[in-house]
């Protein structure tokens, strides 16, 4: 009896184990059957939207089918990124990973973040590598960098910062810039990058750190000056903006990445048509354009090489939160 019971157990596991991956293979044979939703975890214009609906424009031509993109902002990413962990693994609501996502919120809130970055999604792929910038509304008083980091050392707590949010990577480049630089600021945050270069133009704050496609159309017209890029090497768009390894920071020197992710347990054929149809976007020579001329890079990498890159900054977000010990307030 203990036997058959056993053998019975036994083929059930199988039965069980078949018919999940047939039910994987099935709904990958007729993926996608409707529109796909992207959650961009941030407010519209900035640079996670730009690349987000560049890119997914895209692949939804690829898949045959639209990909909506929704914006739902607040909390440093945090809000989308939750709504996107609870979401069913169907490949039907998707979205975009952000090293503020993906590694400060967790380093900042690491006792009441509704998600886990690293348990609760799939990495698809990594859209494109972006440069960070350090920018200035143009009335102030610093015309390069050099004078920009005298300025803040001469006036302790006169300028302002903003941001895209408190804990977010932006948040975090401006505290490991001042950490570096020996330089003190009042950090402004805001909803998204989108809002906080309205203010940056309209001189509501002195300065911003931002990553460059939610800035790069106004400081092509004038109305930001970029100061440093952190990025390998100069960008042929602004060759006369020098990186911040230039500068002698080259701590400082890391580019930002937006990537896709899927929920945790969304079949394994899914995941590939959904990579397979985002480097066809990302070899695109006009997709490819239009990400150059916001100042990123196209990447396209795999899932297994994505999630070592969000791991990496994951480590490094918790490192420069515990140095600066920066709370969420």
């Amino acid at each position: 009896m203990a036997t058959l019971t056993k053998k019975f157990a036994a083929l059930t596991l199988a039965a069980g184990v078949a018919a999940a991956f047939g039910s994987g293979a099935a709904l990958a044979a007729d993926y996608p059957s409707q529109p796909i939703r992207v959650i961009v975890p941030f407010a519209p214009g900035g640079s996670t939207d730009i690349v987000a609906r560049i890119v997914t424009q895209r692949m939804g031509q690829e898949l045959g089918q639209t990909m909506v993109v929704e914006n739902k902002g607040g909390a440093g990413g945090a809000i989308g990124a939750a709504e996107a962990a609870r979401a069913k693994p169907d490949g039907y609501t998707l979205s975009i990973a952000t090293v503020s996502t993906m590694a400060v919120n967790s380093a900042c809130r690491p006792n009441d973040l509704p998600y886990d970055p690293l348990k609760d999604f799939v990495p698809v792929t990594n859209f494109a590598n972006v440069p960070n910038v350090i920018e200035v509304n143009p009335k102030f008083p610093a015309k390069n960098f050099k004078e920009f980091v005298k300025a803040l050392k001469d006036n302790p707590g006169k300028y302002t910062h903003g941001s895209s949010g408190t804990c977010s990577v932006l948040h975090l480049f401006g505290e490991a810039f001042k950490q570096a630089t020996g330089t003190d600021a009042i950090h402004v945050p805001y909803k998204g990058s989108g809002p906080a270069v309205t203010d940056a133009v309209g001189g509501q704050i002195d300065s911003m750190f931002d990553n460059l496609p939610s800035s790069m159309g106004q400081i092509q017209a004038g109305n930001l000056r970029a100061l440093a890029i952190a990025w390998p090497e100069r960008l042929k768009s602004l060759p006369d903006v020098p990186t911040l390894a230039e500068e002698g920071y080259p701590q400082l020197n890391q580019p930002a990445w937006y990537g896709l992710l899927a929920p945790a347990g969304t079949p394994p054929e899914v995941i590939k048509k959904l990579r397979d149809a985002a480097v066809v976007a990302l070899k695109d020579p006009q997709v490819i354009d239009t990400l150059e001329k916001q100042g990123a890079a196209p990447s396209g990498n795999t899932s297994e090489e994505f999630a070592k890159e969000i791991k990496q900054q994951y480590d490094w977000a918790k490192e420069v939160v515990a140095k600066g010990n920066i709370k969420l307030e």
